[in-house]
């Protein structure tokens, strides 16, 4: 006879499957695997940064120097650096010179203008904007030493800019003695603003268009519509712009030290160049990096800052 396997009745109980094992999804041993590719860049960052930052904040509590016994055999010292800093003028005043710089070059001046020239390009025609994007790109891709002797050029007693005013019959100054802070300001805003324009050009870009039309037809004018449509719509663009630029101005160093070297008698000396001046020019390495461990300790705080206002403008 030949029978038909149709299969069990209804009556007849199934037989239970076999199922084989699975690792949840959230399980820990996923979640390492995961780790896995980045596992090298870590490893980079930690050998290359944060080994360089550990041993400045130990090396600020001893007071090893390039040469002689303190070389060899550095002791330490404790807080002795930190006490100096603060019973001396010259640390006082680059912190001051330092926050000076950082406020009037990137928070103010690189952040509107790059803010003011992204919205002029949108508005403008395709020539101008290119013809400015252009000129504004071009002093933020040169190296940064290059950047440095060409503002030098611009500002120094013989230079360019004094010849401009010789031309037009006024007066001009030794830019570089008298105001040094307004030069290396200025000439930082020079090279930096384009890093802004390039961002808020994406960011305004990213603005839809019928919000901005709607707004027009109601008769919102050019200003109530930047301040109360644009600007609250890129808000994530501006904390993140105003974190970069500020972290990236903390550490300007080669800029000032070609166009002023600090001086005259301090008047233009930030704390990366106090610190410079301290560890290689003088020798002193312990005080030099301690100087350096507070300036890490600003850009951290400036970095908190800045975190949560990007917390703040997501919700």
């Amino acid at each position: 006879m030949l029978f038909l396997d149709r299969g069990p009745s209804p009556e007849e109980p199934r037989s239970r499957e076999v199922r084989r094992p699975t690792v949840p999804r959230g399980s820990a041993l996923r979640r390492r695997l995961r780790l896995l590719p980045v596992l090298p860049s870590v490893l980079l960052l930690a050998l290359f940064l944060l080994a360089p930052v550990a041993w400045s904040f130990y090396a600020s509590f001893t007071d090893v120097a390039l040469s002689g016994k303190a070389a060899r055999e550095p002791s330490w010292i404790g807080l002795d650096n930190y006490g100096r800093m603060i019973n001396e003028e010259g640390f006082p005043l680059a912190l001051w010179l330092t926050v000076v710089f950082v406020g009037a070059s990137a928070i103010i001046g690189q952040n509107l203008l790059g803010l003011a020239l992204a919205l002029l390009m949108q508005r403008g025609n395709r020539a101008l904007s290119r013809v400015v994007g252009t000129a504004v790109v071009a002093a933020w891709v040169l190296p940064e030493i290059v950047a440095a002797f060409a503002a030098y050029a611009y500002f120094s007693r013989d230079g360019t800019l004094n010849q401009i005013l010789g031309t037009a019959g006024l007066e001009g100054a030794d830019w570089l003695y008298s105001y040094p802070m307004a030069a290396v300001v200025l000439a930082n805003i020079w090279r930096g603003t384009a890093f802004s324009m390039l961002v808020y050009r994406a960011a305004l870009a990213e603005v839809p268009a019928d919000i901005m039309e709607a707004a027009l037809m109601d008769g919102a004018g050019g200003l109530q519509r930047l301040f109360f449509i644009t600007l609250p719509m890129i808000r994530n663009s501006i904390a993140s712009n105003l974190m970069l630029i500020t972290l990236q101005t903390l550490a300007v160093f080669t800029l000032i030290w070609v166009m002023t070297a600090g001086g005259p008698a301090g008047a233009s000396s930030t704390l990366p160049v106090l610190a410079y001046q301290e560890a290689f020019k003088f020798g002193d390495i312990g005080y030099g990096t301690a100087i350096a461990s507070v300036l890490i300790l600003v850009g951290m705080v400036f970095g908190i800052v800045y975190v949560r206002l990007l917390r703040e403008a997501k919700r």
